[in-house]
C-alpha cells in the first residue's frame, strides 16, 4: 500500500469514527428533548396545582393562629 492509499485508508476510518458519534450525539440530544418536554408538562401540572392551592388558601381568607 502506498502512502496515499494509506492516507485514504485512515481518513476512511476516521470518518466511520465520526459517524458512530456524531449518531451517538443525536440519540443523546433525542433523549434530553424527551425528557426536556415531560419535564416541562409536569412543571406545567405543577403550576396548576399550585394557583389552585393558592386560589383556595385565599378563598379561605382564615386568621393566623394564635402562636403568630
Amino acid at each position: 500500500m502506498n502512502e496515499l492509499e494509506s492516507r485514504i485508508a485512515e481518513l476512511e476510518v476516521r470518518l466511520a469514527f465520526q459517524d458512530d458519534t456524531i449518531q451517538a450525539l443525536n440519540d443523546e440530544v433525542v433523549r434530553l428533548q424527551g425528557l426536556i418536554e415531560r419535564l416541562g408538562a409536569q412543571l406545567t401540572v405543577l403550576a396548576r396545582r399550585q394557583e389552585e392551592l393558592s386560589g383556595r388558601i385565599e378563598e379561605g381568607d382564615e386568621a393566623p393562629p394564635p402562636h403568630y
